[in-house]
């Protein structure tokens, strides 16, 4: 008989009594009824339940134990009879009655207990990640992860790409956010960055003459947490094409994420290739976002027009003066208690606007503050353009071109969310295209990048060079699901004089750009073919998956909202001595030194 196991925990069946067997795993729980003490036995694959009889020496040694201990059971396997049988458990069937036992390892007082759903503050989970990791929802997710991992490496291959490593040491790249930058012994006052994405590697991988790449890349950002975003590291599929348009991009991964998503679902509903493509100047208009929940069945209006000279002051000056206003329909709300729209206009504050105005449309008309005061043609000018019925409501955002459209979109999130009208169990899929190649940065006023630098801009040089850069789009485009943006990507510029051009406009001269992106910039004066791809975060489709609202959950050990490392004690000093060995010294901020 093998040493510690001859099934798991979770193996054994009716099948199976009479027969000796012997299992190793952690105490789950402990009962004691008397005579007989019950142990459920638990490993990765399940439970089983342990009988130990009283007065033997088996039932000494494991009653003193506590819970989490592991400990290796020899006995018979026994038929469970009448309502001893767990219909719950696969193991459900059958129980182990005790010979021996040998403790391997016994368990300290439990910081957090496994069994039992109690909720335990986040530093402790995270800090005893370990403990965590046996319960059996953070088992379920991380083994989902391994799953959808496993079955996206297949169906890339399939799909006829190869994966590749690229490296870890690399340089620092304008990707939007900061670099983790690591000293270099060798070379003192320069440093290695640890990617932000395998961008430039993976195009230089379509110049190498490598049609299709693909890897499940770890990328690094020195960015802040968010409930969808983990600080310090990510995973992404990483891939890239040759000799591809927009569209065969599209058509080449849509199967995979679809295909994806269908396997894991779980019977909900995931849209079917092809997926909606939206022009980015469109979901701003209808959706108030570039990634659209398009479960909401809620669509924004442009109502500017409407206000523009009206009898309502506040709305027709701010349309007079270039910004603009958006109606967002409530439907069936127009008999709704005056607690409702007060409720949703102390929201509105506390989202930094000054309220929320609205219309109630009944039978007998438009009501409400700014109807009193808007001609009755514009209020029913207003209820046609949303597709208003009487019954229903419509609330408005207000403001400048560059404000009031996200708000808008808030505020359709909010309704969707406070009406019940976004629809559970299902995975809607959209393209956003279409972005803006430039924005410009309202503390500097300055023209920046808007997405990835090192997209093709639509029109390529002629563009750059003839119009406007704010009116310049580019082919770049996001793949969002149920709200959550999980993949950026573009057809890249594969040219330098387009690239050069693209970075002066930028403020990039082009003594920069052979500086920054020299490797890039030379091996496309030696023939690079068109090429374009995308990266969908690993991370958020597990976590959508697993319907998990922060990505920690699908995880194995993140780091909390400050970037700790709370379990292996991370970032940590580190002694002068080794500063020394990498001509490094510290200037510390006042408060940091006083700590």
């Amino acid at each position: 008989m093998h040493a510690y196991r001859t099934h798991t925990c979770g193996a054994l069946r009716a099948s199976d009594a009479g027969q000796p067997a012997r299992l190793s795993g952690w105490v789950h729980s402990k009962r004691d009824h008397g005579g007989l003490l019950f142990i459920d036995l638990r490993d990765h694959y399940g439970l089983t339940q342990c009988v130990f009889a009283a007065g033997t020496p088996a039932f000494a040694t494991v009653d003193r134990l506590r819970p989490e201990s592991v400990i290796t059971v020899t006995g018979a396997v026994v038929r469970r009879e009448g309502v001893t049988v767990n219909p719950r458990l696969p193991t459900g069937e059958v129980e182990l009655q005790a010979a021996d036992v040998v403790v391997q390892s016994a368990a300290d007082v439990l910081p957090m207990q496994v069994a039992g759903d109690e909720k335990y503050p986040d530093e402790i989970r995270l800090k005893y990640r370990f403990i965590d990791l046996r319960r059996e929802k953070m088992q379920r997710n991380i083994i989902l992860r391994a799953g959808v991992i496993a079955s996206i490496r297949r169906r890339m291959i399939e799909a006829g790409f190869t994966e590749f490593q690229t490296p870890i040491l690399t340089a620092s790249s304008p990707e939007g956010a900061r670099d983790f930058l690591v000293p270099a012994r060798l070379h003192p006052g320069k440093f290695y960055a640890l990617p932000q994405a395998p961008q430039q590697f993976k195009q230089l991988i379509m110049v190498a003459g490598f049609d299709r790449y693909f890897q499940i890349a770890p990328c690094f950002r020195d960015e802040a947490s968010r409930a969808d975003r983990s600080p310090g590291e990510f995973y992404q599929l990483d891939f890239e094409m040759s000799y591809v348009t927009q569209e065969d991009v599209f058509n080449t991964i849509e199967p995979v994420i679809a295909g994806v998503f269908e396997e894991f679902a779980d019977g909900r509903a995931v849209t079917k290739p092809p997926f909606p493509r939206i022009p980015y100047d469109t979901a701003m208009l209808d959706y108030g976002s570039d990634k659209p929940d398009l479960r909401n069945p809620l669509k924004i209006t442009d109502v500017t027009a409407h206000f523009a000279g009206s009898g309502f002051g506040l709305f027709a000056k701010i349309a007079a003066s270039g910004g603009i206003v958006r109606a967002i329909p409530a439907p069936g709300t127009a008999g709704s208690p005056r607690s409702f729209f007060d409720k949703l206009n102390e929201w509105a504050r506390e989202q930094g606007a000054g309220g929320l105005g609205y219309i109630q449309f009944d039978a007998e008309g438009p009501k409400g503050p700014i109807a009193r005061n808007l001609e009755p043609a514009r209020a029913e000018a207003i209820r046609a353009a949303c597709g208003l019925q009487a019954g229903d409501s419509v609330f408005f955002a207000a403001g400048k071109k560059d404000e009031a459209p996200k708000f808008a979109g808030a505020v359709r999130t909010k309704l969707g969310q406070d009406l019940g009208l976004i629809k559970p169990g299902e995975f809607r899929f959209c393209w956003i295209t279409d972005f803006p190649m430039y924005e410009l940065n309202e503390e500097t006023g300055q023209i920046d990048f808007s997405h990835n630098p090192f997209s093709m801009p639509q029109g390529e040089l002629e563009a750059l060079n003839t119009q406007d850069p704010l009116t310049i789009k580019a082919y770049q485009y996001d793949i969002v699901c149920n709200g959550v943006e999980l993949s950026s990507g573009a057809i890249r510029n594969h040219r330098p004089d387009v690239m050069i051009r693209a970075f002066e406009i930028a403020g990039y001269t082009a003594a920069d750009v052979e500086a920054r992106f020299g490797g890039m910039l030379n091996a496309f004066r030696y023939g690079a073919p068109p090429h374009g791809g995308s990266a969908p975060g690993i991370d958020r489709i597990v976590m959508l998956l697993a319907d998990e609202p922060n990505i920690r959950e699908v995880i194995l050990f993140p780091l909390n909202q400050q970037g700790e490392d709370l379990m292996m004690g991370a970032p940590a000093e580190v002694p002068p001595a080794r500063l020394k060995e990498l001509s490094l010294k510290l200037d510390l901020p006042p408060l940091a030194k006083k700590a």
